[in-house]
């Protein structure tokens, strides 16, 4: 297995995994997006992890902006929505799948 193929299998799980538990969520609560952010900091622990990774993915992105631009990586900016959509479980290593030489 290349590390490119690695990249994006990891990219894969880390869509699966997290969207088995927000399904859950939206299974259990239908669309209802404001609980879905509140529930994000309804405790200490929860509240902590919650803000470590999305403190993670902003300095994600600004490291992955100026990455892309020093190394020419097309398509960068699709890590945005996969943090949006996922989050830096998939962002992460599909920016390294995209940086990675085919």
């Amino acid at each position: 297995m290349t590390i490119r193929n690695f990249y994006l299998a990891v990219a894969v799980f880390g869509t699966v995994v997290p969207w088995m538990l927000f399904g859950s969520f939206f299974m259990q609560h239908g669309p209802d997006i404001p609980l879905f952010l509140r529930s994000l900091f309804v405790n200490g622990a929860a509240g902590g992890f919650s803000a470590d990774v999305l403190i993670s993915i902003l300095v994600f992105w600004v490291w992955s902006w100026r990455d892309a631009a020093r190394h020419r990586v097309e398509r960068w900016w699709l890590v945005l929505p996969a943090s949006f959509f996922v989050g830096l479980s998939l962002a992460l290593p599909l920016y390294f799948y995209l940086r990675e030489p085919e």
